[in-house]
């Protein structure tokens, strides 16, 4: 197993009580290894039967990773952007679907709370969604509006103390079993300029909030994946999330942390396809001799290599951009550097984790074709990485867009 990488120490946050050190960084390193550890056997008959894997949740809790990236006076561990980067790739080497689960609580859950919420909403789900007692998810995509969620139809309109939701929310991660969901509604029956997207932390309690598992899905099998309906349901007036009108900006800046999410996910598949290779190619013998002996066995290995490794650089390379960004909020260039690494990183490693895990099938042969081993799980998983938190089309035109210039955006 590759361990977590070191974070370089300039990327640690150094201030006050709620620093990160070198210990916490290696204590999180162990405990995410030993999460990894007692997962796998269980995450390897779920797959199998295609089926939620709950000890995802379960596990984390027992080893209090549900808030790695939460600073430690919110009940976190208070992780830099770059050491929680390395424990998602170290998870995703267990599945795509537990890395998922990780992005949907933390990445994409907690951390527009933590970036955007008041101090109340903060002290309200933080601590809860750390100790296990609130799962978090995002809920961006509708049926209708997957790229531009500005098509979305999702509404909301004030009555007295509280808000009222009608809509329809549409391949959500942990989107059944979360407590609590950042989505993203414009104001009832407004039109034109004024009709402007709004943020809300929504408690999912309710018999006015509908939601069911999506099963017909090929891969991710081992972590939820929903739809749910909303009608008028109650969503207290202090939750909302931001300014009424900021919900564009904010589901923007959230996504580019669940887009870094998601390139470390894929370098973890890619690692795990190695690993995997590297041993069969020792032990499998055809034609007299163990498969890695032969060239063109030779040539799939060192192609999985080179994916690994330019991910890799391009994965720390964003996460250290991402971490500059979020040590100084207002900083619009910082965040546009930080979302410009981070787009290119998750354009590259889910690519290559594609061509990786294909190449990986290809050493395995038959083998190769089957759910019994873990090259084609990856190759199954990892094709929604490509779509997911922004399609690979979204994401070469954000990179074109930054070396172009902003007269050049394509949608004007």
């Amino acid at each position: 197993m590759t361990p977590i990488a070191t974070a370089p120490m300039s990327s640690f946050h150094t201030t006050g009580t709620d620093a990160f050190t070198a210990d916490d960084r290696k204590q999180l390193e162990a405990d995410v290894e030993a999460y990894c550890q007692e997962l796998r056997p269980i995450e390897e008959i779920c797959y199998l039967e295609h089926r939620f894997n709950p000890a995802i949740v379960d596990l984390a809790k027992k080893y209090n990773l549900l808030g790695m990236a939460v600073p430690k006076k919110y009940g976190g561990r208070g992780s830099d952007s770059v050491t929680y980067a390395r424990a998602l790739v170290r998870i995703n080497r267990e599945g795509s679907g537990p890395r998922t689960f990780f992005s949907g609580q933390t990445s994409i859950g907690q951390y527009p709370v933590l970036r955007y919420g008041t101090e109340d909403q903060k002290q309200r789900y933080l601590p809860r969604s750390c100790s296990g007692g609130c799962t978090m998810a995002f809920g961006l995509t509708e049926p209708d509006a997957g790229s531009n969620p500005l098509e979305g139809t999702t509404t909301y309109r004030r009555e007295g103390d509280k808000f009222l939701l009608n809509g329809v929310k549409y391949l959500i991660s942990n989107g059944t079993i979360a407590d609590a969901i950042v989505l993203f509604a414009f104001p009832e029956g407004v039109t034109g300029a004024a009709r402007r997207m709004t943020a809300f932390i929504v408690d999912t309690a309710g018999d006015t909030f509908e939601k069911e598992q999506l099963h017909a899905k090929p891969g991710l099998f081992t972590c939820d994946t929903a739809m749910f309906q909303m009608n008028d349901h109650p969503v207290r007036a202090d939750n909302m999330l931001g300014k009424e009108g900021e919900g564009f900006r904010i589901s923007m800046h959230t996504l580019v942390s669940g887009r870094l999410s998601v390139a470390s996910g894929c370098l973890g598949a890619i690692e795990d396809c190695l690993s995997e290779c590297i041993d069969y190619c020792k032990t499998r013998k055809q034609h007299g001799k163990e498969i890695g002996k032969h060239q063109l066995v030779q040539d799939h290995l060192a192609k999985i290599e080179m994916a690994r490794a330019a991910s890799e650089a391009m994965v720390i390379r964003a996460a250290l951009a991402k971490q500059a960004s979020d040590d100084n909020p207002g900083d619009a260039e910082l965040y546009g550097d930080a979302d410009f690494k981070v787009a290119q990183a998750k354009f590259f490693a889910s690519n290559a984790a594609w061509e990786a895990s294909d190449h990986a099938v290809q050493i395995f042969g038959g083998r190769g074709w089957s759910e019994l081993y873990r090259p084609f799980r990856h190759l199954q998983d990892v094709r929604v990485c490509r779509i997911y938190e922004g399609t690979d089309e979204i994401m070469k035109m954000k990179i074109a867009g930054k070396l172009l210039g902003k007269d050049y955006d394509a949608f004007k």
